[in-house]
Order: structure tokens, then C-alpha cells, then sequence
């Protein structure tokens, strides 16, 4: 397929969507590569955070520092990104954000390979790939509305978190067993290698673009201001949408302080392991498959279930369960190991549950010229809560063990469930996206 197809308009590819399956083979050969791509980080991932535990002695603070860094670029610049996504061409996005993640893990396999690799090193790096990352995500998911039709978004939702799943379940064992076989820097070379499947079929498959008429009056605005004023209205622009949306914004609200308490847990899940239960490498793996386990199943329920009609109740469903099984890890003893497995599995079984009706709402109901802006807003909102929760995180979980994060988790996801149920706004975000698109289709017909 040729690259000139890139400015295909939004109306034309979603007509043609719904028309045939012509979607099927470009979105999932860029899917494909970018799962593939994910075993490879993610095997790495894995395989770079137990050799920080092992190297800090199991320092809570370290490990909470690294993924503090790790999530600084999608809080303080995902929203000048998602400006920028919609700005440029979203398949060099990509690939420029692809590319520079090989090469930097590239640049940590080698440290490795030298025996010269210092914590500080794993600092810059993560932040760097993180940063690429939001790129990347940012793109990815503000280009999908344009390659699969509005009707099959939750599906593709729960395939995702199906994926995720899989990942979950084959890359922790895996890099467990690769790191008694292999020395780390050919772990982290593996990742370089697996990123080729994610930036080759980018340069053979088109990705469409929004409608040309607001690229153009993009490029006009910028010519009559500094770049630096159209990207500050630019982002404004996405945090006003979600601020004018009173529904959107109090779920949000809410999942910012459900975000502050629950990740900081699942980031120190090895401190969790070691310390708590006792355990080493193989544990700590079989741990986080079972949340794996957990996503595929849930992902599997919702692509054949498809939720209940309004997609908000299937949400809150799921909200009650994950905070269910949250709560069973944290009230897991030292000798519940298996308890804990069988409560993560129930919380990865519910997330999709929770995360995929509500993607879909916000995939069919924000314009697609908006949606880098909006979707990187609500990325920074939610990240900007757990960045506050890792910089006390590791403290407390020296102090207080890992365990009272997840307990923490559980009873606020539980109790925000039940008390979004009440809120009316919330109830109706349904009837106001229908509205929202039905309003996009009428700006692109007057066009």
C-alpha cells in the first residue's frame, strides 16, 4: 500500500469500513508487529527490575523511583505530545518513537555487555523509552478509530487487553528462565531485535490521517502564530474538552486517586514478593502471570459478551471486582502466596472489564483530529495521581510493607464503584457521547 493514502479523510475511511473488511489486514498488521515488538520489551522489562532488586538489596524507594521516572514523560509532556500526534503524520510518529527505543535499549545492552551499567544509566534509559512510548501509545490509539469501524472498537478493546494478557502470562516466566540461560545484555538485545517487527510493516502499511480540512487549518494557525502559542492552545484544548464534559471529568477525577493508590503496588510487586512472601525470580513470575491469566480471560468474556447494553454499567462492574481481588493480595499472609495469585487473578480478570467499554465510549465520541490531545489529557491526569503516589510509595512501603497499597486500592475502588452509580452525570456518559458523535458526523457533512 502506498504512503500517499495517509491523507485519506476520516468520513471516506469509515464509510469504506463499514462497507467491508478492508480494515482487517492493515490494522492488524501493524497490531501483530506490535505484539510481537511487546514480548520482547516486556521479557527485558522484566528481566532489568530483578536485577535492580537484587542490585538494591530490595530498596523499596529505588524501585519506586524508577518507575517514577519511567512515568514522568506521559504526566508533564504527554499533553504537548498528543498535540503534536495530531499535528503530524501518525505512522512516522511511530516509527521515529519505535526506532528510538530500540536504540536506546540497544545502548543498555551494550553498558551491560562493557559490565559498566549503573543505576543512574537505567534511570536516563527508562526515561527515554517512556518518553517514545507516549509517543507511540499516543499515535497508536488516536490513529485505531480511523482503521476500525465505531461497531467493532470494543471488541478491539478487549482484544488488546486480551493481549496484554498473554504478555503477562508468557514474558515473566520467560524472562525468569531466560536470565538462568542468558546473561542480561542478550536479554536486552532480544528486545532490540523484537522491535523490528513493530517499525518494518509501518513503512508498507498506510495509516490514515485526519480530514485534510483540519490539518490545514492546523498549519494555517501555526503560519500566523509562534509554534510555541499554537502547541500551548493545542493542549488546552484537549484539557478543556474533558473539563466541559462534566461525566468524563468526574471519572477521571476519580480514577486519578484510584491511580495514585493502586499503582505504586503493582510497581513494587517484587518488593512484595521478596520481602512479604519470600520469594525469588520464579515466584515473582508466576505472580504476574496470574494477573495475565486474568486479562485474557476478561478480554475473552468481553470480545464474545460485548458488555451490558451501556457500556458504564459493565465498567463499574468490573470496578467492584477488581477492587475485590486487590483487596485478597493485600490481606494475603506470608504463607497465602497462592491466595495472592488467585486475588491478582481476579483483578486481572476484571480490569478489561473496567478499561475497555470505557475506551470505546471516548474512541467513537471525540473527533479524530482531537483525539492525541484528549487521550494524552487523560493519560497525564491519571499519571500525574500515581506519580504522587511513587514518590511516597517507597517510604512507606520500607516502613509499612507493600501490603497496605493494595488494601488501600481495594476498598477505594469499591466504594468509588458504588458511589459513581449515584452520580447522574456519570450514568448518562453514554447518552452525551452519542450526542458528541452525532455532532462530529453533522461538522463532517457540513464540510
Amino acid at each position: 500500500m502506498s504512503g500517499n493514502n495517509d491523507t485519506t479523510t476520516g468520513a471516506a475511511i469509515s464509510a469504506s469500513q463499514t462497507q467491508d473488511k478492508s480494515w482487517v489486514a492493515p490494522f492488524f498488521t501493524i497490531w501483530g508487529g506490535q505484539a510481537l515488538s511487546l514480548v520482547g520489551s516486556q521479557v527485558g522489562g522484566f528481566a532489568l527490575v530483578w536485577w535492580l532488586t537484587q542490585e538494591t538489596g530490595g530498596s523499596a524507594t529505588i524501585l519506586a523511583l524508577m518507575t517514577f521516572i519511567a512515568m514522568l514523560p506521559g504526566v508533564i509532556l504527554g499533553p504537548f505530545v498528543g498535540a503534536l500526534v495530531d499535528r503530524w503524520n501518525r505512522r512516522r510518529v511511530m516509527i521515529v518513537a519505535d526506532s528510538t527505543i530500540a536504540l536506546f535499549s540497544a545502548g543498555l545492552a551494550v553498558l551491560l555487555w562493557m559490565n559498566a551499567l549503573q543505576i543512574w544509566h537505567v534511570y536516563v534509559i527508562m526515561f527515554v523509552r517512556a518518553l517514545g512510548g507516549t509517543f507511540h501509545f499516543s499515535a497508536m490509539q488516536a490513529s485505531t478509530s480511523l482503521m476500525v469501524p465505531k461497531s467493532q472498537l470494543a471488541r478491539v478493546g478487549g482484544m488488546n487487553q486480551t493481549l496484554r494478557g498473554a504478555l503477562d502470562i508468557i514474558t515473566p516466566p520467560l524472562g525468569a528462565l531466560l536470565m538462568q540461560l542468558l546473561p542480561l545484555y542478550v536479554i536486552m538485545g532480544i528486545d532490540v531485535v523484537t522491535a523490528a517487527f513493530a517499525i518494518v510493516p509501518l513503512f508498507f502499511v498506510a495509516i490514515p490521517q485526519p480530514p485534510r480540512r483540519v490539518v490545514e487549518e492546523l498549519s494555517m494557525l501555526a503560519r500566523r502564530q509562534s509554534p510555541v502559542a499554537t502547541l500551548y492552545r493545542d493542549v488546552r484544548e484537549g484539557f478543556l474538552y474533558i473539563w466541559h464534559w462534566q461525566g468524563l471529568l468526574i471519572i477521571l477525577l476519580m480514577a486519578t486517586v484510584l491511580n495514585m493508590l493502586a499503582n505504586p503496588g503493582f510497581s513494587l510487586l517484587p518488593i512484595l514478593v521478596k520481602n512479604h512472601f519470600g520469594g525469588d525470580a520464579l515466584q515473582l513470575g508466576w505472580l504476574s502471570s496470574s494477573w495475565g491469566i486474568g486479562l485474557i480471560a476478561g478480554g475473552l468474556t468481553l470480545s464474545v459478551w460485548g458488555g451490558f447494553r451501556r457500556k458504564i454499567y459493565t465498567s463499574l462492574t468490573g470496578l467492584v471486582g477488581m477492587g475485590l481481588g486487590t483487596l485478597i493480595v493485600g490481606v494475603a499472609s506470608p504463607a497465602g502466596f497462592w491466595l495472592a495469585w488467585g486475588g491478582m487473578l481476579f483483578a486481572g480478570f476484571m480490569n478489561p472489564i473496567v478499561n475497555a467499554p470505557f475506551t470505546a465510549i471516548l474512541q467513537s465520541a471525540v473527533a479524530p483530529e482531537i483525539q492525541g490531545r484528549v487521550f494524552t489529557a487523560v493519560g497525564s491526569m491519571a499519571g500525574a495521581a500515581s506519580l504522587l503516589g511513587m514518590l511516597i510509595a517507597g517510604p512507606v512501603a520500607d516502613w509499612a510493607g507493600v501490603q497496605i497499597w493494595f488494601i488501600a486500592a481495594g476498598i477505594i475502588s469499591v466504594a468509588m464503584a458504588i458511589a459513581m452509580r449515584l452520580i447522574p452525570a456519570v450514568m448518562r456518559i453514554e447518552d452525551d457521547a452519542i450526542q458528541r458523535e452525532k455532532q462530529n458526523g453533522l461538522v463532517e457533512q457540513q464540510a
